[in-house]
């Protein structure tokens, strides 16, 4: 069993609280089962649960088994921890829906990286069969109304009395408490890991644990992931970062990586990949020394875009990129163009091909005559060549439905017929 995971986490950064550390380092010195528990709230998972999917898989690769729970019950309430408002109720069949997608994405991202088989849970094959005068005898009786209002989650909500926190959000802690005493009765776990949001939750968990089956039972929380700058992680300029290929491109998903700032690179390579630290550590001197641009980014990049799109997510991705920096987009293909649709350029439907409408249509001009001025000093390309002042036609489109605009090296619109 390897003894050393606790400290290679440690090194990385990964923890943010836990119960007694020693015990712990105890427990994991021999094979142990733990969970993370994912809510649908969409059809997706986001790069905010990437973390903790790559911790269950370091956990495994250290001889320990794992479980991933799908809130199918939880998530028909919403976790309230450190929410500004009351989420609005899904329906049944929309969570439904979500707990079937994300069982399919966690199991494709996951089960052909492990040395074992996954094991998936739903915690509604459970919670959906409790008696509601039984739950509040058997497990609402365990729980103090004080300590859950002590809860800086609760709080926070308290304190603003334009929203509050209604008994079914409040209650939320308990059905999360009971899913880790069914897990440890069920399969003998005992650990669970989480943000660190989640410790509230976690620590009402060890204790129904202990009065429910008499077991001790541990767990562990993730550091909430922030920019170094104070600014929220996890958003690009069009939105969440997916892992669902059809909601974030592979393309926007490297280049989202690929502009990491230099500040959070080293930090993030820790986070999100399997290099080793001292590997990171030696990446990061060689930057530092080299004073050029890091290679930090393009690590992170590649590691994070195969792991999750695979080997062809990861070759498109930096197609698309090369294409764009040489101006070669005529080599692109139809699917690396409906990427860049989905989210890699803006994108502009037009019904002319005539040149100066849609320089000023895409922004890249803001007038007639400052389109002329461009086309005059040979600053525009159309589908990667240059065009002059007396041609105003678009000419030919990608696959008879795109062009793509270059003003100067960096500026690029997507035209769509």
């Amino acid at each position: 069993m390897d003894t050393a995971l606790l400290s290679d986490l440690e090194r990385r950064g990964l923890i943010a609280q836990s119960t007694d550390i020693y015990s712990l380092k105890v427990l994991l010195s021999s094979p142990q089962t733990l969970y993370c528990g994912f809510d649908p709230t969409a059809g997706s998972l986001h790069i905010g649960h990437l973390v903790p999917l790559l911790l269950l898989k370091r956990f495994q690769d250290a001889g320990h088994k794992v479980i991933a729970l799908i809130g199918g019950a939880t998530g028909l309430i919403g976790d309230p921890s450190f929410k500004a408002s009351e989420r609005s109720l899904n329906s049944t069949s929309t969570v439904a829906g979500w707990v079937n997608d994300l069982s399919v994405q966690i199991l494709n991202l996951l089960q052909p990286r492990l040395n074992q088989p996954l094991q998936l849970v739903n915690n509604a094959d459970w919670i959906h069969q409790l008696n509601v005068v039984d739950f509040f005898r058997d497990v609402g009786k365990h729980f103090s109304v004080n300590n859950l209002l002590n809860r800086d989650s609760v709080k926070q909500r308290l304190l603003r009395p334009d929203q509050g926190i209604s008994f079914t959000e409040f209650s939320y802690s308990l059905l999360q408490a009971f899913d880790f005493s069914e897990l440890n009765e069920r399969y003998d776990c005992r650990l669970q890991i989480g943000g660190n949001d989640q410790w509230g939750n976690i620590l009402s968990g060890i204790d129904y644990t202990r009065r429910r089956n008499g077991r001790e039972v541990h767990g562990l929380t993730l550091p909430l992931i922030t920019k170094s700058d104070g600014t929220k992680f996890g958003k690009s300029e069009t939105g969440t970062v997916w892992l669902d290929a059809a909601k974030t491109s592979p393309y926007a998903f490297y280049q989202f990586w690929l502009n990491t700032a230099d500040s959070d690179v080293y930090r993030f390579l820790r986070y999100y990949t399997f290099l080793s630290c001292d590997e990171i550590d030696r990446i990061e001197n060689e930057d530092k020394a080299n004073h050029q641009k890091p290679q930090a980014q393009y690590i992170l990049a590649k590691e994070l875009t195969q792991f999750v799109h695979g080997e062809n997510g990861l070759l498109h991705a930096q197609r698309i990129t090369e294409a764009l920096f040489t101006g070669r987009v005529r080599q692109l293909q139809l699917s690396e163009l409906k990427q860049l649709e989905l989210d890699g350029l803006p994108t502009w439907h037009i019904s002319s091909h005539d040149l100066t409408e849609a320089l000023i249509k895409s922004g890249l001009a803001a007038s007639k005559r400052a389109a002329r001025e461009l086309l005059a000093s040979d600053a525009i390309r159309v589908n990667g060549e240059k065009v002059t002042a007396e041609q105003n036609d678009l000419g030919f489109a990608l696959f008879d439905q795109y062009w793509i605009l270059q003003k100067g090296k960096k500026h690029f619109a997507l035209l769509k017929r």
